[in-house]
């Protein structure tokens, strides 16, 4: 069968029945893929045979499905080998072992789940290069047949070297420049790249964030819709329960009674006729009780005037029957006296016949002798255990008044103890205390010279801000500011004295610390006010030379 059937789709088959009857006499099973034979059995029989022809058998199938087909799915050849015995995992590893000696193509595509066939002849390492050999040998045919020119090839390989190292330095720094095109068009496509992804994830953050937002105002919105048909039910529920309490105060049925015919039922209305009826019950069951208890009244009346005779005749006859006990007792207790003393008048006759008495002394003396010498005794120990017990007590007193002592001290140390450390502590609060009064009163010096600074600043803007606002002397405030002056020349402000200009101490400056004058402060240096501290810089005109110190003539005045 092996050698001559060559179709795969009966060839297991036709095998499977030899293969059936070599397993029954070798005694292999089907379930077990090798030889189940006992260690007893000789290394001549023949099943050791059964698992190679099976695996032969498969090999043989694999390859004329390769003949036969180039594609075939895994249930067909599942199907195919289902009589072997065998798993599709031993099958499997029989198919890759022939794949091993390259003399079978196989490919097991488990997604597609098929097996697919190959030709290894177009697959081995010759028919890979099959082109290039042919290449190179046409090749060597051609120099053959038609032998080249050595000289022009030379002239041309010269040729082409120089025309290389003619352009080898363009060609390098072309290179070079390429390199850096090549650089900055990375870099231009790194940082768009860049750009794209920081605007992506802009983009999907403030999606996000708008999306957590609206989630969150759907969570929102959701939540306080359950909260409302929460409410709405429990509210439902209640005003449910309610009327059927009242319904069933009222004996009504409610178990027959459905959630639309509750909800029409008006409770407003229900609770009135509810209160009503139990008004009217309360006010039966008064009635009831009043007419019960006057009737009740009434029989206690009767019964009352009619046991009076009767309970008259059982209270005099229970005291005649006391009284006739009384004197029956009073009469046995003095017969029954009068017989003791008889009795004993006879006993006292017979001792003083016999003497008795006249030995009463000497057995009383000899009784109390014994007595007395138990009782001292008695005495003696109890005065030992008297002295013992007063040991006792003064051990036990020394012992406590030791530990009451020893309990003094030791609260008297931790209440000193405790005062140190509340004295410690109180100390401590006090420098504490101190502190925070120290630095708030620093605080407040602070934030009093900072609201006086203000204030101050506050005053100096508003003072300069009016003198702004304040209009430029006039012509006339102008001659009549220099009225003083006997030449009749002008004097810049910087020039003049104290009695020169007009009558106020500081003139009309609009600084209001620069030297007097209207407009004082334009041909002086930067001096007085806030700016001392910079030094008196020299009038306009007064250090320049060939210059007369009484400044320019008046028709160079700013104002005339």
């Amino acid at each position: 069968i092996l050698e001559e059937t060559t179709d795969p789709l009966d060839m297991v088959e036709k095998a499977n029945p030899l293969l059936e009857k070599l397993r029954a006499e070798t005694g292999v099973t089907v379930d077990s893929s090798s030889s189940t034979t006992t260690d007893d059995e000789d290394d001549n029989t023949l099943a050791r045979y059964v698992e190679p022809l099976t695996n032969v058998l498969i090999l043989k199938l694999i390859f004329n499905l390769s003949a036969a087909y180039h594609t075939i799915s895994l249930d067909h050849v599942k199907k195919l080998t289902s009589g072997l015995g065998i798993t599709f995992e031993q099958m499997e590893k029989s198919i890759v072992l022939s794949t091993q000696s390259k003399a079978l193509s196989v490919r097991i595509d488990h997604r597609a789940g098929c097996i697919r066939f190959g030709n290894p002849a177009l697959e081995s390492d010759e028919m890979r290069g099959q082109l290039s050999t042919l290449a190179k040998r046409l090749t060597a045919a051609c120099a053959v047949l038609s032998p080249p020119d050595v000289g022009s090839i030379l002239t041309e390989r010269v040729a082409l070297y120089q025309d290389v190292r003619s352009t080898l330095e363009s060609e390098h720094i072309a290179t070079l420049e390429r390199k850096v095109i090549i650089e900055k068009r990375k870099e231009e496509a790194e940082r768009q790249v860049q750009e794209r992804l920081r605007e992506e994830e802009r983009q999907r953050k403030a999606e996000e964030l708008a999306r957590k937002a609206e989630e969150g105002r759907r969570l929102a919105r959701e939540q306080k819709l359950r909260e409302r048909e929460k409410l709405q039910k429990i509210q439902e529920e209640m005003d449910a329960m309610e009327k059927k309490r009242y319904l069933t105060a009222m004996g009504r049925s409610v178990e027959n009674m459905t959630a639309e015919e509750l909800r029409e039922v008006d409770t407003a209305a229900l609770a009135k006729e509810h209160a009503e009826k139990a008004s009217k019950k309360k006010e039966e069951a008064e009635r009831k009780v009043k007419e019960a208890a006057k009737q009740l009244d009434y029989l206690v009346r009767a019964v009352r005037i009619e046991e009076l005779p009767r309970i008259k005749e059982a209270y005099e006859a229970k005291v005649k029957e006391d009284r006739e006990r009384y004197e029956q007792e009073v009469v046995e207790k003095a017969k029954k006296a009068k017989e003791q003393w008889e009795t004993d008048v006879k006993e006292k006759k017979i001792l003083n016949e016999c003497s008795v008495f006249n030995y009463t002394n000497q057995f009383e003396s000899k009784l109390m002798a014994a007595r007395k010498i138990v009782h001292e005794k008695l005495c003696k120990v109890e005065d030992e255990r008297a002295e013992l017990e007063a040991e006792k007590g003064k051990l036990v007193r020394a012992r406590k008044r030791k530990q009451d002592e020893e309990r003094r001290k030791k609260e008297e140390e931790e209440r000193e103890t405790r005062e140190a450390e509340e004295e410690a502590e109180r100390q401590r609060q006090a420098e504490i205390a101190e502190q925070r009064r120290l630095r708030e009163e620093e605080a407040e010096r602070k934030r009093q010279a900072e609201v006086a600074r203000m204030n101050e600043q506050r005053e100096r803007e508003e003072r300069e801000r009016q003198e702004r606002a304040q209009p430029p002397p006039s012509s006339s405030d102008l001659d009549s500011s220099k009225g003083g002056s006997s030449s009749g020349k002008y004097i810049p402000p910087s020039r003049r004295g104290p009695g020169t200009g007009s009558s106020g101490p500081s003139g009309g400056s609009r600084w209001g610390d620069r030297a007097g004058g209207f407009g004082g402060g334009r041909y002086e240096g930067r001096s007085g006010g806030d700016r001392n501290d910079r030094g008196t810089g020299g009038p306009r005109y007064s250090d320049r030379g060939g210059r007369d110190d009484s400044g320019p003539p008046p028709t160079n005045s700013r104002w005339n």
